[in-house]
């Protein structure tokens, strides 16, 4: 990573709404927290035996496919949305229905396995993209959702969200 001051993102880098995310977060070392956390989630998803790819916890749930589908698509949306944002595209973003995404995503016809690679590829990749990304880029910001966010904000929304994503299949579906 370039010259970066690692801290967490400031009051008005990110809605309310994301504080449930960003306080998953233990460390202010952002980019160091993804990494570790790419390994553990490759390691719970290699847990997930195959008889439960379909398994929902209640009726109308996500199945355990689609929970990692979503994991993968929202991987992809909130780092768009960081990019976008570094390079002062400008232009305001869409938000993202992840109810609409899971009902696109046909995950019932993927394997848990093609899944999970797909998140450990994507992670990897992100993680090149944010090793470059110093102070000055960090505080660019830009909105998303009619919000407005900081790109050290996306960084700690994009490891929360996964990190609450794995606490729902430790304690709904394995």
């Amino acid at each position: 990573m370039t010259s970066t001051e690692f801290r967490r993102p400031a009051p008005g880098d990110y809605v309310e709404y994301y504080e449930t995310y960003v306080s998953k977060v233990t460390t202010p070392d952002v980019v160091g927290f993804l990494h570790e956390q790419r390994d553990e989630a490759l390691a719970l998803f290699a847990e997930i035996p195959d008889e439960k790819a379909d398994y929902r916890y209640a009726e109308g749930k996500w199945s355990t496919k689609q929970v990692l589908g979503h994991v993968v698509d929202a991987e992809w949306a909130f780092t768009g949305r960081a990019l976008w944002f570094a390079r002062n595209a400008g232009s305001s973003m869409p938000g993202m229905d992840p109810d609409d995404f899971v009902r696109g995503g046909n995950f019932e016809a993927r394997e848990l396995a093609g899944l999970a690679a797909e998140f450990g590829h994507v992670r990897a990749g992100n993680l090149i993209l944010f090793e470059s990304f110093d102070d000055e880029i960090l505080e660019r910001r830009g909105e998303a959702s009619g919000c407005a966010f900081s790109v050290r904000a996306q960084l700690f929304i994009i490891a929360g969200h996964v990190q609450h994503h794995l606490g729902v299949l430790r304690e709904r579906y394995l």
